[in-house]
């Protein structure tokens, strides 16, 4: 079991006072904050100069306020492998809890701001991931259920969106200029749909109309 006297945290979330309230927790609960950041590529920048155990940030931050937590998160674990991750949100973001814990080798929790109850919750939540555990919130842990037998709920917002425009029988380009991405965005995302929805390439099923069909019998 970690020592949380020794533990160092970083902490990226845009909100200055949720911030800095998180800051005198952690100090409360004895670690040792050693960055702090309104945005997740800020604390990317800094993570080889910080080398923290454990960095907890928020899902949807500075730019699009979408998904940079998490990319930031999964970026982590990848580049960081010593650096445990604990992802906090006010709401339940099953595709981004799934992408999280899709490696399944630990060191990562996804909890809901409003349901931590005390602060020996959060130093508990943030010791076990440190130590090489998984730690969810159960509302997170039942929409990670649901998406278990729906494929469609494994989308990401991104390719839902695509989706939805492939359902309305826009082409690519089309998909593209709607959305004012590049056409290998767009792409990358339909191959994605793809196997997600476990459509593969047979040489003789059309696949986009196959997915369209799955997207509107839902």
């Amino acid at each position: 079991m970690s020592d949380p006297s020794s533990l160092r945290v970083v902490v990226a979330d845009d909100s200055v006072l949720l911030r800095e309230g998180l800051i005198r927790l952690f100090d409360e609960a004895g670690f040792d904050t050693v960055g702090a950041y309104g945005d997740a590529d800020s604390l990317l920048a800094e993570i080889d100069e910080t080398r923290p155990d454990v960095a907890v940030l928020d899902v949807r931050m500075p730019p699009t306020f979408r998904d940079e937590g998490v990319r930031a998160a999964i970026k982590v674990r990848q580049e960081h492998p010593s650096t445990a991750v604990l992802l906090l949100s006010q709401y339940v973001e099953g595709t981004y809890a799934q992408e999280l814990l899709s490696a399944g080798n630990g060191y990562t929790g996804y909890l809901l701001k409003d349901r931590i109850a005390s602060l020996d919750e959060l130093k508990d939540a943030i010791t076990r991931v440190a130590d090489g555990g998984t730690v969810l919130d159960p509302q997170v842990v039942r929409e990670l259920l649901v998406r278990r037998t729906d494929p469609l709920a494994a989308l990401t917002p991104r390719e839902t969106e695509v989706m939805q425009l492939m359902a309305e029988g826009r082409t690519n380009a089309g998909i593209a200029r709607r959305l004012v991405i590049g056409v290998g965005a767009v792409e990358k995302n339909v191959t994605s749909i793809f196997q997600k929805l476990g459509l593969e390439d047979s040489g003789s099923d059309h696949r986009r109309v196959l997915a369209v069909l799955a997207y509107l019998q839902r």
